[in-house]
């Protein structure tokens, strides 16, 4: 195994992209399989006239390596005490919002509302200080909860492989840990404070949690710092290296855009839903296995419309704040949704689009210990 991932120049990938020709963009959707210079051609402003081409042969691939299931989850907020300073995010330590980390007993009254909910996939989120919600808590809410759900993600601070290691025996099945942004210059100007201002450490943190045997994988930009085409281009990059280093680790990709939160951060640059549709069209084409997320904070007008063609994976009835499924009051949370509605709001839609939702997909006896 190589010892680590390295971008280069992103400046270079956005040159890369809007160098494509038309031709180049043919080239890349009637080949049988897609290169990263498919990829880069996808990506580009030549392909948005090809953006029906696109959509179908995405629709086309989804249907034949997912079938017509769309797996439902929810995130379950363990804590919103920060020690980054991050110029984007609802937690970041210098926004005044009410701190709150739930005690087990509190993580477990969640869990139940979410059990009963139709829930059995939970994402369990805190913001990353570790004093406050370290490996010991995290251990001990895994090993509260597991035996409730089929799957039990995290995506908390990034943790050193043995950390990793003694939360998988706990019961954790996956790792949610984004770059933000993989542009290293748009890195340093966000991340103001904390240890998250090691844009190297947080590009290795993939890896060290398969090397540690986890299930899953996943992995995103946050859009709306940097060029969205590049920021693509990056994730096809870091995703080919991982699926060639962890061949036997699942991996997903989420694509969460910029919403609004404590600190009125402005995105840097604008990615509309057209722009966004390009991507996940063109991640799908370049990895038809890789399983794609569209969370609550986009609209539920976009996200039904989106069903079949992409996404494999949706968030429903989701709170960004610790204990927000027992309370109406929503003053520390992370951002605002964009779609509000129940899993069973959710799941009604599906079935319209005459899709499967999934809620279990995979039984806790096939985690290795």
């Amino acid at each position: 195994m190589q010892s680590s991932f390295s971008i280069g120049d992103f400046s270079a990938l956005s040159r890369k992209i809007r160098a494509t020709t038309r031709a180049e963009v043919e080239t890349a959707l009637g080949g049988k399989t897609c290169t990263l210079d498919d990829l880069a051609a996808l990506l580009s402003p030549a392909a948005e006239e090809f953006l029906p081409m696109m959509a179908a042969r995405s629709r086309e691939l989804t249907a034949l390596r997912f079938g017509k299931t769309t797996q439902i989850f929810a995130p379950l907020y363990l804590s919103n005490f920060c020690i980054n300073r991050c110029a984007y995010c609802g937690f970041a330590a210098d926004n005044r919002i009410p701190r709150r980390k739930l005690t087990i007993d509190e993580a477990r009254q969640e869990a139940d509302i979410l059990k009963k909910r139709g829930f059995d996939h939970v994402l369990l989120v805190t913001g990353e200080a570790p004093a406050k919600a370290g490996v010991d808590y995290l251990e001990e809410v895994v090993l509260c909860l597991r035996d409730q759900f089929a799957a039990l993600s995290i995506e908390v601070q990034p943790m050193e492989e043995h950390e990793y290691a003694r939360l998988f025996r706990a019961g954790v099945t996956a790792v949610a840990v984004y770059q933000e942004t993989y542009d290293r210059t748009i890195y340093d100007q966000v991340h103001l404070a904390g240890k998250k201002m090691d844009y190297d450490y947080r590009l290795a943190t993939p890896a060290r949690a398969a090397a540690a045997g986890m299930r899953e994988i996943g992995i995103g930009s946050l859009l709306g710092l940097a060029d969205w085409r590049a920021e693509g281009l990056a994730l096809g990059t870091h995703l080919s290296w991982l699926r060639k280093q962890f061949w036997q680790t699942n991996f997903t990709v989420s694509f969460p855009r910029l919403r609004p939160a404590a600190g009125a951060f402005e995105p840097l640059v604008q990615v509309s839903e057209k722009n966004l549709s390009q991507l996940m069209f063109a991640l799908r084409i370049f990895d038809p296995d890789v399983g794609l997320i569209l969370s609550t904070r986009e609209e539920a007008r976009f996200r039904d419309g989106m069903l079949g063609l992409a996404p494999t994976r949706y968030s429903a009835g989701s709170c960004t704040d610790p204990g927000g499924y027992s309370s109406d009051n929503h003053e520390g949370e992370q951002f605002s949704v964009g779609d509000h509605r129940t899993i069973d709001e959710v799941c009604q839609v599906i079935v319209n689009k005459g899709l499967d939702p999934v809620c279990k997909d995979w039984d806790r006896e096939f985690q290795m210990h």
